[in-house]
């Protein structure tokens, strides 16, 4: 058995536990120099946070581990190919690789559908569903400006 194997093979287990219990069919885990550092299953339902996503469980628990908010150098194994959501932060933690089991069509067999979201964000804001309001920008763009001039910052 391969090493990418036998990590899918164990995000797949706890995918499966967590079926078995209060949360919903997916696992992750996460792999630094061919060693899982991070786990995590879907605690949507178990936490009452729609966030809780297999994936980003397992970042969270990643980035506590490694003291980090960057996991570069990090692989990701995922039992389903992440949703918008879970692709982000995949994105904005800087992990190396992505391997996946299921595709978002078998998720949207079993009613995870996230077809709308993909669909929502190549809209423009004043045609998606969820109606967007700006407002105050003059008084955030403050903010902006602090962090512009500032001198210590951790860019991410």
């Amino acid at each position: 058995m391969t090493e990418n194997s036998k990590f899918m093979l164990r995000a797949i287990e706890l995918s499966i536990q967590s079926a078995k219990t209060k949360g919903g069919p997916f696992g992750c885990v996460i792999v630094k120099n061919n060693k899982i550092i991070a786990e995590g299953f879907n605690q949507v339902t178990a936490k009452n946070d729609p966030t809780a996503h297999a994936e980003i469980v397992a970042i969270r628990n990643a980035c506590q581990k490694e003291n980090n908010f960057f996991l570069k150098g990090c692989d990701l194994y995922s039992t389903c190919e992440p949703c918008p959501m879970c692709l982000s932060a995949i994105y904005w933690a800087h992990i190396d690789n992505i391997f996946y089991a299921n595709t978002r069509s078998d998720a949207k067999k079993i009613d995870f559908d996230d077809s709308f979201i993909y669909s929502e964000i190549n809209k423009d804001i004043e045609n998606r569903k969820i109606k967007m309001y700006q407002m105050h920008r003059d008084e955030a763009l403050k903010a902006f400006k602090v962090w512009e001039n500032k001198e210590d910052k951790i860019k991410y």
